[in-house]
């Protein structure tokens, strides 16, 4: 039990700042991810810092594809998040399974980690450390992005300290190795070399050591993703590069423009959004007009007319109109004339070369509305008329009727389901989902949470008929009994449950089955070692005697292990008594005598004695120390003065 509220069940991850464990919040009955700092940085201030600070900055943020922070503490030297637990598995879980991804995969995996980067670049935080090992993939499709460990607001967010960089550095930005302005143009970086590992099963930039990797992000372009890969789409090459340039003047200004990028790309978003939204405002040498421009373009280049220079258009010849009909036109008057700016057909009159010109030009736009008309209707039928609607799984349902309504859509509320997996009250599924026509009403399966199972009674039966029984009823049962002691009970013998019987419990929360393991052990503290040794042997309980220095008398126990309580089985424990060997002896100082009583009282008293002071005679000089030599340190001292 952690903080006296999180039962830890087992370890999911351990890396350099902190451990990740499994566990159950008891007082709100949900699983959760424990994220533990290892206790030698929890002495180290700036950790402890950036460790709370990720608390701060994540509870700030509630967003679909980002993990949720639900509470933050600590428990003696142990400081901890309290996490939304994602089972499923990592990104580089999935890359090293299968090497690389299909371009439109790829995408697919960019698609919602980019949306909750953008959720938290709009709340004004920077992630600082994307990277395959930060995003995780649930079993039914989600992705969340995790461990704002090095987030910053980004407010706050300067030149790194000289000599420290912060991130991996196969996905840091040159500005973070340079001490630059780090902000979310940071987080694209990494999240482009993301996509381009994805892409291609490699990362861009490879060395002997970090410091060479790092020396090549500040000083090399990442390659075209297209040099090692076939069949990557020219846009999508070209968002790649953009992501990664070395100047961030030439990323994506956050994670929402790349988003938008990368929709246009799969065709689930509007493509003038990320045409109009740009950020293709090339500086020197910078070639091309940006990625999400050839998006919008199709494949760069292509043949441009020459501005300028004479144009010379020829109407007529060989269609029935090379001469005019008899007393018709100029004749022979115009043979041979300079071209005055007319375009001529054959020789007749500007009226009629105007009216068929006039008519032509009507058919030619007619059948362009016409034209226009089918592909807006077409767009309108298939794409125009819908909405992506966003993904809501896993949210209150508060959370998730706000979400959609502000997206445009009605809320109906659906059945409750019993889920093991889902928090009750949480978003289990919706329908429609992906996209709907807008305005639709979008059907949410609320979870009634885990489903909840009596315990039955299961005193007096064996461990294994015990937990047998506990299973059938669908309970979760722990493999390891827990040990009780009690007095007159046979060791072995199951006396209950954890929680006891008759309890109402979740089918997801671990019962334990309690055996007797022996009799309770009694306070030996502060009891003489004799009196124990009896009991000892008459209980058949071995005991440990180990003599230590204490302030106690000899002979009392000043310590035991185990604890008070603890269950110990006769002719099968044994207990380990610290037993004191009495006060330290003392030196009395031999030259006391003839001095004054008060100075001899203050000096036995600085030597840790107790004075009894005797008067025999009228004066005040000593005349007697008993005893004298050396005394346990607090005992008495009886000091006769009076010549």
């Amino acid at each position: 039990m952690l903080d006296r509220r999180y039962h830890v069940q087992s370890r999911i991850a351990h890396g350099g700042m902190a451990t990740v464990y499994l566990a159950t919040d008891t007082r709100l009955e949900r699983q959760v991810a424990l994220k533990v700092m290892h206790a030698e940085l929890a002495r180290d201030a700036d950790f402890v810092a950036r460790f709370i600070g990720e608390a701060k900055s994540v509870a700030r943020l509630s967003h679909p594809n980002i993990v949720q922070v639900f509470d933050q503490g600590s428990d003696g030297q142990f400081l901890y998040l309290s996490m939304e637990y994602v089972p499923g598995r990592t990104l580089r879980s999935l890359l090293r399974e299968r090497g690389w991804l299909p371009w439109s995969e790829a995408l697919e995996v960019m698609d919602p980690t980019l949306a909750g980067l953008s959720a938290a670049h709009q709340a004004g935080i920077v992630h600082r450390d994307v990277k395959p090992e930060n995003v995780l993939l649930t079993a039914d499709g989600r992705v969340k992005v995790v461990d704002f460990g090095l987030a910053r607001a980004q407010a706050a967010t300067g030149n790194t300290r000289s000599g420290l960089i912060i991130g991996t550095v196969a996905y840091i930005a040159p500005e973070q190795v340079t001490g630059g302005v780090t902000d979310s143009r940071t987080d694209v970086y990494a999240a482009g070399v993301m996509l381009w590992e994805m892409l291609s099963a490699r990362q861009p930039h490879s060395g002997e050591s970090p410091l060479a990797v790092a020396y090549k992000h500040v000083n090399e372009e990442v390659p075209p993703v297209s040099a090692y890969v076939g069949g990557i789409p020219p846009a999508l090459d070209q968002l790649v590069r953009a992501a990664t340039s070395r100047d961030p003047r030439q990323r994506p200004p956050d994670a929402g423009a790349f988003l938008h990028a990368v929709r246009a790309l799969r065709g689930t978003g509007d493509e003038s959004d990320a045409i109009t939204g740009a950020w293709a405002d090339p500086g020197p040498g910078y070639g091309g007009a940006g990625a999400v421009a050839a998006i919008g373009m199709g494949s760069p280049g292509g043949p441009v007319s020459p501005a300028g220079g004479s144009h010379t258009m020829v109407v007529g010849g060989g269609n029935g109109y090379d001469a005019a009909p008899a007393g018709y036109g100029h004749g022979p008057a115009y043979e041979g004339a300079p071209y005055d700016g007319e375009v001529t057909f054959g020789g007749h009159e500007p009226f009629l070369q105007r009216w068929l010109f006039t008519r032509r030009l009507a058919y030619l736009v007619g059948a362009l509305v016409v034209v226009l008309g089918l592909v807006f209707g077409g767009w309108w039928l298939t794409s125009g008329r819908y909405s992506p609607v966003p993904s809501v799984d896993g949210l209150t349902l508060t959370a998730a009727t706000r979400e959609l309504h502000q997206a445009g859509f009605e809320v109906q509320r659906g059945p409750q389901v019993t889920d093991n997996a889902v928090a009750k009250g949480d978003v289990i599924s919706m329908s429609p989902s992906g996209r709907a026509v807008h305005g639709a009403t979008i059907v949410l399966t609320v979870s009634a949470g885990p489903k909840m199972i009596t315990v039955p009674p299961v005193t007096g039966q064996d461990l294994q008929g015990a937990v047998a029984l506990l299973r059938k009823a669908g309970l979760t049962v722990s493999d390891t009994a827990k040990n009780v002691a009690a007095d007159g009970v046979t060791i072995g013998t199951v006396t209950g449950t954890t929680p006891a019987a008759g309890t109402s419990w979740p089918a997801t929360r671990t019962v334990y089955v309690d055996v007797v393991a022996g009799i309770p052990l009694p306070n030996l503290v502060g009891q003489n070692i004799g009196t124990i040794q009896g009991w000892a042997g008459s209980n058949n309980i071995q005991l440990n005697v180990v003599q230590v220095d204490s302030n106690q008398p000899q002979g009392i126990i000043v310590s035991q292990s185990p604890g008070q309580g603890t269950p110990v089985a006769p002719g099968q424990s044994t207990v380990t008594v610290n037993v004191s060997n009495g006060p330290p002896p003392v030196s009395i100082p031999g030259d006391l005598q003839g001095q004054p009583f008060d100075q001899v009282q203050q000096e036995l008293q600085q030597l840790g004695f107790q004075v009894d002071g005797r008067q025999i005679g009228p004066g005040q000089k000593v005349v007697a120390v008993s005893p004298s030599g050396q005394a346990p340190s607090g005992s008495t001292v009886t000091v006769y003065y009076g010549f």
